[in-house]
C-alpha cells in the first residue's frame, strides 16, 4: 500500500527527467536560424577574418530578417551585426572590395566571421577558393 501511495511522486519524477532531457537533445541551431544580435557597431567598426560566401542551395529561401535570399544581390550574413548594416568587405589577397547589406546570420562555422552573397563573392575574388581573408569595416550603421 505504501509504494502505491509514492507511484504519483515517482511518475512525477520520472516526467521531469525525461522532459530535461529533451531540452538538451535539440540543436543549437538550424542552419538558417537567427541568433539575437548583439552589438550595434559604430561607423568605422573593423573586423579581420575569414569570409566564405552561400550560393544556390539558399537562392529563393528566406533569410533570417524573412527577405528572400537572392544569390545575385550584394548581401551578407553575419552572426552580430544588425540588419541592413552596410559593410565593405575587402578581400586581402586580391584587394578587391565589394559593399554589402546584412540580411542574414552566420556564418555557423567557428573560424569565419561573414558569409556573402555569390555575387559579392565573385567581385572580390572569392568563388575559386572558396573562402579567404578580408577585412570588413561598418560603413552604415543598419537597423536599431
Amino acid at each position: 500500500m505504501k509504494a502505491l501511495s509514492s507511484l504519483p511522486i515517482l511518475l512525477s519524477a520520472a516526467c521531469a527527467l525525461v522532459a530535461a532531457g529533451c531540452v538538451g537533445s535539440a540543436p543549437r541551431f538550424t542552419s538558417r536560424e537567427s541568433p539575437s544580435p548583439t552589438s550595434r557597431e559604430p561607423v568605422g567598426y573593423r573586423e579581420v577574418g575569414v569570409a566564405s560566401y552561400y550560393g544556390d542551395e539558399f537562392d529563393g529561401k528566406k533569410t533570417s530578417n524573412g527577405e528572400t535570399y537572392d544569390m545575385h544581390g550584394m548581401t551578407a550574413a553575419h552572426r552580430t551585426l544588425p540588419f541592413n548594416a552596410k559593410v565593405r568587405v575587402t578581400h586581402r589577397v586580391t584587394g578587391r572590395s565589394v559593399i554589402v547589406r546584412i540580411n542574414d546570420r552566420g556564418p555557423f562555422k567557428d573560424d569565419r566571421i561573414i558569409d556573402l552573397s555569390y555575387a559579392a563573392a565573385r567581385q572580390i575574388g572569392l568563388i575559386g577558393p572558396g573562402t579567404g581573408e578580408v577585412v570588413l569595416e561598418v560603413i552604415e550603421p543598419g537597423d536599431p
